[in-house]
């Protein structure tokens, strides 16, 4: 009797969960699949984040005597790609909100293939801007919506996610960087060529993001996290459709676009001006190349490290504070002997130009909400990459009207003291739902 009385109690019991098992058991491998895949999409994407821009800059001389390029024309070029993020960067949380960020990223990498297998056969300097354009408009609502994914698809894992990407965006600049004047000249010393084969790997990109794009109601459910605890948002309240914040009233979201304002005014004169600076140093050619590909390879093992460093803690001043001591020790080492300490300065500073990746995972970490991380990361990169547009211009104008570099290098130190301060700012525990609230 108690044998049975317990077969038949355990029975029931069984059948019970039973009947909401097999949507968990279904569902699990599901969703188990779109993270792996949602990894590689995001790995592959951050890849394609920069090449455009690097790949560029080693063929210059090519692609203006190709085109017949003036240098004032040149010059616009080397600011586009800033003048570009800020442009359509704050497109970006609206497109997402209409489309999907899934779509929109998706989207973005087409716009890149396709602007760089169009650029180099264009034939004109006007049409090869536009083509630019195209590119650089992908990489800008990629460059943004990149924290909102890590944000809405792995909350939990927002320090480790946003060093995958930050060191594989570092892997695709400096591999560019590297490599594309060998692959050219294995190409026939085509530079057509040369810059048309970074084609291939924005158009790798695009497939992993095809079964993300969605409608935006589907991709809400099933990417938003519901619990509260995960990303501050209601029950049931799909991510990032909480109401648009003031996010201009936000003391912390104003500090986080100064600084990523000044690292990325700091990142693209050390990718300009650099190994200039070494040359007329006298060290050569073949090895201030060298010496500028150590400063850019520096970002990929430490693009992995300090976001899950910054996650860990509840402010991130001090690892402010230790990037920009590195940079000024090694603007020092610039000023006063470039040739003789010229790898300890490389090093130093590719360890400052780590404040990107910084950058990158305070602004996951400065908003609770899917919504409120997208216009966080919208403001802060569009406001930050239109202070970054003067920055490598004013050092050329600099550089000519004194005849060296002292001025550009104090000027280059002068700018780390504000970055730290609004750095340390940007840092506090705090989020900009309750400023902006406030």
């Amino acid at each position: 009797m108690t044998g049975d009385g317990t077969r038949t109690t355990a029975s029931a019991t069984a059948r019970t969960p039973a009947a909401s098992a097999p949507p968990e058991h279904s569902g699990a491998p599901a969703r188990a699949w779109r993270n792996r895949l949602l990894v590689v999409g995001i790995v592959l994407a951050a890849l394609n984040l920069r090449p455009a821009i690097t790949s560029f800059g080693a063929l210059l001389e090519e692609v203006r005597d190709g085109l017949g390029m003036s240098g004032s024309v040149a010059g616009l070029l080397t600011s586009l790609p800033a003048l570009c993020f800020a442009v359509f960067g704050v497109t970006a949380p609206r497109l997402a909100r209409r489309f999907g960020p899934g779509a929109v990223v998706c989207a973005g990498m087409a716009a890149i293939a396709t602007g760089l297998l169009a650029r180099p056969f264009v034939g004109t300097t006007a049409a090869f801007l536009l083509t630019s354009g195209l590119a650089l408009a992908g990489i800008a609502v990629s460059n943004v919506l990149m924290p909102v994914i890590v944000k809405r698809w792995f909350p939990d894992r927002v320090g480790s996610m946003t060093g995958l990407y930050s060191m594989a965006l570092a892997l695709g600049t400096a591999s560019a960087a590297a490599i594309t004047v060998p692959v050219t000249d294995a190409l026939g010393g085509d530079w057509q060529a040369g810059l048309a084969v970074w084609a291939a790997l924005a158009a790798a990109a695009v497939l992993p993001w095809i079964p993300f794009v969605r409608k935006r109601d589907a991709t809400s459910r099933e990417g938003a996290p519901e619990s509260p605890q995960r990303d501050g948002q209601t029950q049931g309240e799909p991510a990032g459709q909480a109401p648009a914040l003031r996010i201009t009233r936000s003391r912390t979201a104003w500090a986080l676009a100064v600084f990523f304002g000044l690292q990325a005014t700091a990142a693209y004169i050390t990718m300009g001006w650099m190994a200039q600076i070494f040359r007329d140093a006298g060290v050569p050619a073949g090895r201030a190349g060298l010496l500028l590909a150590v400063t850019m390879v520096m970002g990929v093992p430490l693009a992995f490290v300090i976001p899950r460093l910054a996650a860990r803690l509840p402010r991130q001043g001090p690892i402010v504070l230790a990037l920009g001591v590195s940079g000024l020790i090694g603007y020092a080492g610039l000023y006063f002997a470039p040739a003789a300490g010229a790898w300890a300065w490389a090093v130093l500073l590719g360890v400052a130009n780590c404040a990107f990746p910084l950058a990158l995972t305070m602004v996951g970490m400065r908003a609770r909400t899917g919504g409120g991380v997208a216009q966080l990361s919208a403001f802060a990169q569009s406001t930050g990459y239109l202070i970054s547009i003067p920055g490598p211009l004013l050092v050329g104008v600099l550089y000519q009207h004194s005849g060296g570099w002292g001025l550009p290098i104090a000027l280059m130190a002068g700018l780390m003291v504000p970055q730290m301060i609004v750095g340390v700012v940007a840092g506090r525990d705090r989020t900009v739902e309750d400023e902006a609230a406030g």
